[in-house]
């Protein structure tokens, strides 16, 4: 099964950690990808910029808009996410639990599943 790990910051606090402290952590994140990649559990692993640089994309009444900036203000931000690949949601668990950036966010861990094949 696949599993859909969401990577949240608190926007206020994840502004207040040192930059060394990130380089640091980037360091260990690529470290802890690499151990999982290899076993064959870790498909994707990406980082997104800062909600600041997104746009969002509407359709209304046929016509398509972009706006600057996210969709909504929220307290947390999507800072990244991971596609895995586990047994169940609780292999997917222990697996999201090793991650050192839980340490700075908290992780969402969704089963996700093929649109075509419905698995």
């Amino acid at each position: 099964m696949k599993f859909l790990c969401q990577i949240w910051f608190d926007t206020e606090k994840s502004k207040l950690v040192p930059q060394s402290e990130w380089d640091a952590l980037t360091q260990e994140c690529i470290v802890s990808d690499n151990r999982w990649r290899d076993s064959g559990h870790l498909q994707a692993a990406f980082a997104l910029h800062d909600p600041s640089m997104a746009i969002t994309v509407r359709l209304r009444n046929g016509e398509v808009a972009a706006t600057d900036g996210p969709f909504a203000e929220i307290k947390e931000h999507l800072g990244g996410f991971v596609l895995i690949e586990a047994e169940n949601i609780e292999e997917a668990k222990t697996i999201a639990s090793s991650f050192p950036i839980l340490r700075y966010s908290s992780i969402e861990v969704r089963p996700a599943y093929s649109i075509q094949d419905g698995k």
